[in-house]
């Protein structure tokens, strides 16, 4: 089975040439990355709200203490600006004060969840018009082969030419397409995890609890902008 491939592989690179050999560095390298992306995320608890949710409950219901234990114990973005605003409140800090420290904080945290992104969008960028590079190198080649032949013209060769050029935008493609679903797909966690850190931080911060995800602490989001910016 490994030697097949192994040979697939190997056959792709012979016909495809340069191109088709960055272009499967390029597919190596995303795989990689998006596999570290997936393990800090789950390792950052990114997308499960339930036990800071379930602290947020605790802490408007006077078990102050034991929300902030919950919440300090656990990894992630949303757990460690809960913490902060917490300790804010519990430390009687001005509200201004509170939100800033939510807000370096937040932008702190979901920066590092962020880092890779842009390495794949230019992945997801670059392999189509690597492969249509391929592409045209190859029609290149496969029209000079014809003017070299004369009158002789095999219809075979221009055909086999053709299709070896048509095989680098294959590859780009097939390296392009999933690896920009999967970004949106971080890129959209990342946006409900952010989102989660505007509702129940501000929750904190304004003594109410989180009836909706409409309810974002507009202060909150405000100080977030300001310094992502």
């Amino acid at each position: 089975m490994l030697n097949s491939m192994m040979e697939t592989i190997q056959s792709f690179l012979e016909v495809g040439g340069p191109v088709v050999a960055i272009l499967m560095a390029l597919s190596v390298f995303a795989m990689a990355l998006i596999g570290l992306k997936l393990f800090q995320f789950f390792q950052q608890r990114v997308g499960s709200h339930t036990i800071a949710r379930q602290a947020v409950k605790l802490w408007h219901h006077g078990n102050k203490s034991e929300a902030l234990t919950m919440v300090g114990a656990r990894p992630g973005a949303l757990s460690a600006c809960l913490a902060v605003a917490m300790r804010g409140m519990a430390h009687a800090k001005s509200q201004q004060a509170i939100e800033e420290d939510v807000g370096r904080a937040a932008v702190t945290h979901l920066h590092e969840l962020q880092r890779g992104f842009r390495a794949m969008d230019a992945i997801a960028q670059i392999s189509p018009l690597l492969g249509l590079f391929g592409t045209v190198l190859g029609m290149i080649e496969a029209f000079q082969n014809l003017q070299t032949a004369g009158n002789s013209v095999d219809p075979s060769l221009l055909a086999g030419g053709i299709w070896v050029a048509l095989m680098t935008t294959a590859v780009g493609l097939a390296v392009a397409m999933p690896v920009s679903l999967i970004l949106t797909w971080f890129e959209t966690r990342l946006e409900d995890e952010r989102v989660a850190i505007e509702v129940l931080s501000g929750s904190i911060i304004s003594g109410e609890l989180p009836t909706s995800n409409k309810a974002i602490g507009e202060t909150v989001s405000q100080m977030g902008r300001e310094y992502a910016h």
